[in-house]
């Protein structure tokens, strides 16, 4: 699923309407449609978070939703990138 449709699946689950939803974020409406209707990219990393910390989700999993690391991890992609392929390498292995 992408970003805006897993927030909007969440925020459903939650009861907040739209416009309750984007007024706790500090933006608009429109903007925050667009955004869920994919029309927009994934918002910056920040209201990424408030995002996750609102709806009570996994802020790993929102950022993945948005096609970014989260902020923690980006300052040591080698070892992110080395550790994947590691994990990737190892389920392959056993599933041979």
């Amino acid at each position: 699923m992408a970003f805006g449709q897993t927030v909007r699946f969440h925020r459903n689950q939650k009861g907040f309407g739209l416009n309750e939803f984007a007024e706790r974020l500090g933006v608009s409406p429109a903007y925050w449609s667009r955004v869920e209707r994919e029309q927009e990219n994934p918002p910056r990393d920040d209201l990424v978070e408030r995002v996750a910390a609102i709806l009570e989700v996994k802020l790993d999993d929102l950022f993945c939703e948005a096609g970014r690391l989260p902020p923690d991890l980006r300052g040591d992609i080698k070892a992110v990138v080395t550790l994947y392929r590691r994990s990737r390498d190892a389920r392959n292995s056993n599933s041979k």
